[in-house]
């Protein structure tokens, strides 16, 4: 079978607990991504004799198996790598990790153990011919445990890996277009592990020429080994500090320019001095002034820029400092601004990178139109994220909405605008983005007079002009003018009870001709999706680019609802099911659905996955389709049957319980009958009614020892009915047509789970309209003259109550 996403991720990720204990997340890294570099060259250079990375003989992954228990095992595996290593040019990236360092791994038995378990887990993964590796499979696993390592790894130590969900925005915002050539160069002088990178490298149909160059030697090792993972072996990765000794220079000495740059500097970095004379600079880098010395953040953004041919685009992670901050960078801003380097500016949440909680800005340059600038467009992202445990994150519509809204220029209130260059003058060339975009909440205002007189204010009913326009006759029905005082004019009363406004929404035929509506537009892009039509060896990504692109473009148009809120649904859904059940059938295709995985478990261990089925005492795991999908379509009978076995159980264990409860207690029947010490079970009223003689008592151990046995037949009837369901289940698996597995999949299960959600969504979207409906009635709902009235009649009320106990209050 296919490599699930999913389940390689939790495979690779529980080789980490193998290591844990004797090193941080920043260093175990190293030992587990080696290994899964070692397994992964291994398994290609098996499947193709031609692979452009050679494993010499004795320096495959089997050799490392069989290694499993040996003493010596941590040296054996280090002499392997060096064996790889040596063969093609990788000394000093892929033999990084110590395998043999009793400091980190343990002293003899506890080093034997912990590599042989390590070398296990890689053992199992088969990673020989996976269609699906065109697909970065392989490559976004190296991705998953990156992430993982950076959020262990702590704030001083997560540097190494830009989250994707950023550098995604970065490629495609640049300006790579579907005929880039291959030949256009891609540079990042703080390349990191080469993430950042690789997502520009994915935007471009047929690559680009890769260069980069990371200060540390550790994660420059690691950027060149997911060069390899990802199949850009042909990328140039050197080793140095960027600012003091770049690499990339041409013939002449002045530094090499390239099409394309992206970065993630270090925020702020206080040392970019050392070893560098900024005013004798021979790169001539600082033109436009020379950065603060306890701050570098504009010494790499001058950087890029001198590396950027004269048409040269690029993108760079700073710190929101950079937008505002006074003296040296405020100089070196105005005159970047003047010379009209600067495109734009995209504001992003705070916590979302590793290494800080600081909130970040991308500045996007572009040489070629300098001259021509008249404005640099600006976006206010900052508020659109979701909490991913103690980090913020990006999700995919905040990612598209950032995207689109910037390659398209469009301007949106409270989020995007093309700011003057004339205003931004205006402003002494401050950037900071709310002196622009003001993102804040509107403020909701109470209106005294309606406290004091009653009526909500129809300039707050007027505020939900999206909702009414949609739904005219709603408006109506649930507000009317004010006909207590006729000269109450701007003002309104309810006619719904705040409790009922959800339900009297939900009902009314405008709302349901607006939820039909728009499942239409869901209706019509699932027949074009055409997902019963996936063939093997497609790419996965591929797929779910054409079908989300089409069902963002469906719901442009729909009133009320966020295209980009439909289009995370699908997202959403794709990363917990659908990316792992389309992996399997681009491997293994649609007869794949008719498998059912037995789960062996080996003495010792404990069962890793929840069986589907249970047949006897073998446990099984359906692949594609869930045993619930198989009974609603073929066994809808018999699982009535046994629903209604279920309520019948029910009902005895309920009359059991409740008849227990009513002749257990201190004066009960069966208290008397049983010792204090005896629980009421069946067995303890069987015994004693065999020597019971009070007829009474009697009667009593008689009608417990009955609703016993309703309860253990009722029990025996429901585990045989589902025992035959679960078997007459396990027995339709392989009787499955391909158009059944089609539909059951595809209709039924990744369709109906969709549908299920939009409708959701629907609702969701009224949900805010109902909120805001009973929220006014609330808070109008009393004047104060009411409120007072009913103080006094109350105190008035208590006052009756104080006197007749022979007390008196004085109101």
């Amino acid at each position: 079978m296919a490599i699930k996403k999913n389940a390689l991720y939790s495979s690779l990720w529980a080789s980490c607990d193998e290591l844990r204990g004797g090193m941080d997340a920043s260093q175990y890294k190293d030992y587990v991504l080696t290994m899964l570099f070692m397994k992964y060259v291994s398994d290609k250079a098996k499947a193709n004799p031609y692979s452009m990375i050679e494993v010499p003989l004795g320096a495959r992954y089997e050799d490392m198996v069989a290694l499993k228990g040996d003493k010596e095992i941590g040296d054996k595996i280090n002499k392997i790598i060096a064996a790889l290593a040596e063969k093609n040019d990788l000394k000093g990236v892929i033999d990084i990790a110590d395998f043999n360092d009793e400091d980190k791994l343990g002293k003899g038995k506890e080093m034997q153990d912990r590599l042989s378990k390590l070398v296990g887990i890689f053992e199992g993964l088969n990673l020989t011919g996976n269609r699906a590796d065109g697909d970065d499979l392989l490559g976004d696993a190296y991705e998953y445990l990156m992430r993982h390592f950076a959020t262990e790894s702590g704030k001083s130590k997560g540097q190494f890996y830009t989250p994707s969900e950023v550098s995604r925005i970065l490629a495609k915002v640049i300006g790579i277009h579907s005929d880039t050539p291959q030949d256009c160069t891609v540079y990042d002088p703080t390349c990191g592990s080469g993430s950042l990178l690789l997502k520009v490298n994915d935007q471009a149909p047929r690559g680009l020429s890769i260069f980069g160059q990371e200060n540390d030697n550790a994660t420059s090792a690691l950027a060149r080994m997911n060069m390899i993972l990802h199949d850009s072996s042909t990328a140039k990765i050197w080793k140095g500090n960027t600012l003091t000794d770049p690499q990339w220079k041409e013939a002449n000495g002045k530094l090499k320019t390239f099409d394309f740059a992206v970065a993630n500097p270090p925020f702020s970095n206080k040392n970019w001095t050392s070893g560098l004379n900024a005013e004798k600079d021979e790169f001539d880098r600082f033109t436009w002034g020379i950065p603060p010395e306890k701050n570098g953040d504009y010494a790499f953004l001058l950087h890029i820029i001198k590396s950027l041919k004269s048409n040269g685009k690029g993108a760079v992670i700073l710190p929101h400092g950079v937008l505002f901050r006074g003296n040296a960078e405020a100089r070196i801003r105005e005159n970047l601004i003047k010379q009209g380097y600067i495109k734009g500016i995209i504001g992003l949440p705070a916590n979302l990178f590793y290494g800080t909680g600081i909130p970040a800005c991308i500045i996007v340059i572009d040489k070629e139109y300098a001259q021509a600038r008249s404005g640099i467009f600006m976006v206010d992202a900052s508020k659109s994220f979701a909490k991913d445990g103690n980090k913020n994150r990006l999700r995919s519509q905040d990612i598209h909405k950032i995207v689109d809204v910037f390659t398209k220029q469009l301007e949106l209130p409270c989020y995007s605008r093309m700011v003057l260059l004339s205003e931004i003058a205006g402003n002494d060339y401050n950037l900071n983005i709310p002196r622009y975009i003001d993102s804040s909440e509107p403020e909701d205002i109470h209106d005294l007079s309606a406290h004091l007189q009653g009526g909500i204010p129809n300039r707050d009913i007027d505020a939900l002009a999206r909702f009414w326009q949609v739904f005219p006759s709603i408006r109506a029905t649930l507000f009317a003018e004010c006909k207590k005082q006729a000269a109450r004019e701007g003002y309104s009363e309810a006619l719904v009870k705040s409790s009922d406004v959800k339900s009297t929404i939900l009902n009314h035929d405008e709302f349901k001709t607006f939820a039909a509506q728009s499942l239409v537009a869901f209706t019509e892009w699932a027949q074009r999706s055409n997902l019963k039509a996936i063939e093997q060896a497609e790419l996965p990504k591929q797929i779910i680019h054409r079908i989300s692109e089409d069902l963002l473009q469906s719901y442009s148009q729909t009133p009320l609802l966020s295209k980009y809120d439909i289009y995370q649904i699908l997202m959403d859904y794709w990363a917990e099911v659908m990316q792992d059940d389309v992996y399997v059938l681009v491997q293994d295709g649609w007869l794949a659905g008719k498998v059912l995985r037995e789960l062996v478990v080996k003495k010792g261990e404990k069962l890793k996955e929840t069986p589907d089925l249970v047949i006897g005492k073998a446990k099984y795991k359906a692949e594609l389709i869930p045993p619930a999908l198989i009974v609603a379509r073929f066994f809808t009978a018999e699982q009535a049957q046994v629903d209604n076995l279920h309520s019948l159980l029910d009902s005895a264990s309920q009359e059991l319980e409740t008849y227990l409860e009513e002749n257990s207690g201190d004066e009960g029947l069966l208290n008397d009958a049983l010792n204090d010490k005896d629980k009421v079970t069946k067995a303890t009223v069987t015994a004693r009614l065999k020597l019971a003689t009070d007829p009474d008592e009697k009667a009593a151990l008689k009608q417990a020892k009955k609703l016993f046995d309703f309860e253990a037949d009722a029990k025996k009837a429901l585990k045989e009915a589902q025992d035959a369901l679960d078997l007459a289940v396990f027995k339709q698996y392989p009787k499955l047509s391909i158009d059944e597995i089609k539909s059951l999949i595809v209709d039924d299960k990744w369709l109906a789970t969709l549908e299920s959600n939009i409708i959701a969504e629907i609702e969701r979207v009224t949900q805010q309209l109902a909120n805001r409906v009973k929220e006014l009635e609330e808070r109008y709902n009393e004047p104060l003259p009411a409120l007072t009235q009913s103080v006094e009649n109350l105190s008035y009320k208590v006052a009756g109550h104080l006197k007749t106990m022979g007390l008196e209050w004085a109101l």
